[in-house]
């Protein structure tokens, strides 16, 4: 006899976990669908991984600048079998805090591959054996896996995506070449800048980051360039060719590969021990559901309403899956939503402003309008600025060029948006957010006494050069 729940989640990835905790709580009976490890790409192969890898970079990169501020070490040097054992241990205790959350709450984990075979009908497969599960509500929260690009060569063995580079134990490559200047790309280039590797960015579009803020974009290449990567824009990849002999930056030669791309009408190849492929992801669902039920999707993006509800009664869909921006805040908030809709309750949680982070060095954040949003939406708009190099915790922590710039209605001086590029970015956004969603004015920014010496004080600077 197949087992009952309120709410039966397929995915056991944050928009997952969020979502049958937030039924939980709301005394509901749920149960979470899971075929790899709980907590999903962002626990296991996305965030938390890269940000783990990222914080022994940017202790590598203090150390070997440790001397222009008073302090002698022994030479520094990169160990990844530690630095992998580090990244294990950070994703397992997790792990472990959220499997116990879920033991807690009395949610059961279902291990295996879920797939709706009928209205509030799943089938659970695992290793050949078949799982009953009949659910009142279904989620679909499976995520998504890094794209496979049709670049001849992108098959070859050692050519690497997102999740594959993070299981690398090898030492550093001499040269890495990233195909892709995104988020995931820009990263993986500062860890690897950090630990002294050759970086070549190729990015097809016209400059990285390119659906951010263009002065982000601006200040992270010359940044970037000045530490010794090399980036190439509107650089479009051809192929792909194993070598038997390169001889890369600062090495021996050793097999590798040669990447041929075009740039501005020009032929180019670049070579390198190391490539990874970073130029998005695609929803994983695969063998999710039974074509005969009709659930509608636009190239593997399943559709839903503002209540995440798909066109079949009783299955939502959150995260990845249905597109949009792919961070694990705005899962979490979307599998809240759902969650929401199904049981009748609303916690007025506003999912339209979403803060947008890049853990780079400095970081990158933005919330709300840019002037350009702004522009074409026929919205008048001052913008207050304030370069971070005249802060005094940015020079005292070596901090590289930054700013923080706010964007507000020009007649009522309401905060419409903001972007900040600084240490502690990703951790500031979060004021100007609240300030967004509580319509606070400059003036009301500004009038909040900072602790000094502290990188948010460029926010009340920001503010108040718009007064």
């Amino acid at each position: 006899m197949a087992e009952r729940y309120d709410l039966a989640v397929i995915g056991g990835g944050i928009a997952g976990y969020t979502a049958a905790e937030k039924a939980a709580s709301l005394g509901k009976k749920a149960a979470v669908i899971e075929n790899r490890d709980i907590g999903g790409t962002c626990l296991n192969r996305g965030c938390i991984p890269t940000k783990t890898l990222l914080h022994s970079a940017e202790l590598m990169r203090n150390m070997k600048a440790a001397e222009e501020i008073g302090v002698d070490i022994a030479m520094a040097r990169v160990n990844m079998n530690a630095l992998q054992d580090r990244k294990q241990e950070v994703t397992a205790q997790l792990r472990s805090g959220i499997e116990q959350m879920l033991k807690k709450k009395k949610i059961d984990i279902i291990r295996g591959t879920g797939k709706i075979t009928a209205p509030h009908h799943i089938e659970v497969s695992d290793r050949g054996d078949i799982t009953a599960v009949e659910a009142e509500n279904i989620l679909i929260a499976t995520g998504s896996k890094p794209v496979q690009v049709p670049i001849p060569g992108a098959d070859l063995d050692g050519v690497m995506n997102s999740d594959t580079i993070l299981e690398r134990r090898e030492q550093p490559f001499r040269t890495l070449i990233i195909i892709g200047g995104g988020v995931i790309g820009m990263e993986f280039a500062t860890v690897y800048n950090d630990f002294g590797t050759k970086v070549v960015v190729l990015e097809a579009m016209d400059r990285i980051l390119p659906q951010m803020d263009k002065e982000f974009s601006q200040n992270l290449k010359m940044i970037m360039t000045k530490r010794g990567t090399d980036i190439h824009a509107g650089a479009v990849v051809k192929s792909i060719k194993h070598l038997d002999n390169i001889l890369p930056a600062g090495g021996d030669v050793m097999p590798g590969y040669e990447v041929a791309f075009e740039a501005g009408g020009t032929e180019n190849t670049v070579r390198g021990d190391g490539v990874l492929i970073s130029i998005g992801r695609r929803t994983n669902t695969e063998g999710l559901f039974d074509s005969s039920l009709g659930l509608a999707s636009d190239r593997g993006i399943i559709l839903v309403d503002d209540s995440c509800r798909t066109n079949i009664e009783g299955v939502y869909a959150a995260g990845d899956v249905i597109g949009g921006i792919q961070l694990a805040h705005v899962a979490a908030a979307e599998g809240c939503r759902a969650v929401e809709c199904m049981f009748g309750t609303d916690t007025g949680q506003d999912i339209s402003l979403i803060p947008s982070c890049v853990y780079t060095s400095p970081e990158i954040a933005s919330v709300g309008m840019t002037k350009e949003d702004a522009k074409a939406k026929g919205i008048e708009v001052n913008a207050g600025k304030y370069i971070m190099s005249a802060n005094g915790k940015s020079v005292l922590s070596q901090e590289d060029r930054g700013f923080i710039k706010i964007i507000a209605d020009a007649e009522t001086g309401v905060v419409l948006g903001g972007q900040i590029m600084s240490g502690r970015a990703t951790d500031m956004i979060g004021e100007i957010a609240l300030a967004v969603a509580k319509k606070l004015t400059v003036a009301d920014l500004a009038s909040v006494v900072a602790a000094h010496p502290t990188f948010s004080e460029g926010i009340r600077e920001a503010a108040a050069s718009m007064i």
